[in-house]
């Protein structure tokens, strides 16, 4: 079978640095974790981007900038910017998203992700319309897992 390939956004990187007060982002870390740890453990491929490069410099926080890039050497394939790609992140900023929103969106398609996962609630909502690849927040992953298996 397969491994699932997968794209984190900068909103899930980041997740865990986040203030662990409410429920739904203790949730949501601990999800993003896990799929880091599959990630680790060669279950899923991780398909990187110039974008969260870029995303990421611009973080004030140098200390999760590092923690964050190290995963770039965990990463299947890397992504940079051709005209293709501008080209997909127009057509998907006419969703609604804005610019690094949809280039990340590209980024994953184009790096054949098979999950584009984010906890940006706009992102999930506008990003439920496009069918290249399943955008969904790292918690409704495992949740869908899970009931595939009672499923079977």
């Amino acid at each position: 079978m397969k491994k699932q390939r997968v794209y984190l956004d900068n909103c899930c990187f980041n997740r865990p640095y986040d203030d662990q007060e409410q429920e739904k982002i203790i949730l949501e870390t601990e999800a993003k974790l896990k799929i880091q740890s599959m990630i680790k453990n060669e279950q899923l491929d991780l398909v990187w981007s110039y974008i969260l490069d870029y995303e990421n410099s611009e973080n004030p926080d140098k200390t999760i900038s590092r923690a964050i890039s190290e995963w770039k050497q965990y990463s299947y394939i890397d992504t940079e910017e051709d005209a293709e790609l501008i080209n997909l992140a127009e057509s998907i900023k006419i969703l609604g998203l804005d610019s690094k929103d949809a280039l990340h969106i590209a980024c994953a398609i184009t790096g054949k992700a098979d999950y584009f996962f984010t906890t940006d609630k706009k992102v999930l909502k506008k990003g439920a319309k496009i069918k290249e690849i399943k955008i969904l927040n790292p918690v409704k992953y495992f949740i869908e897992d899970f009931m595939e298996d009672k499923n079977d």
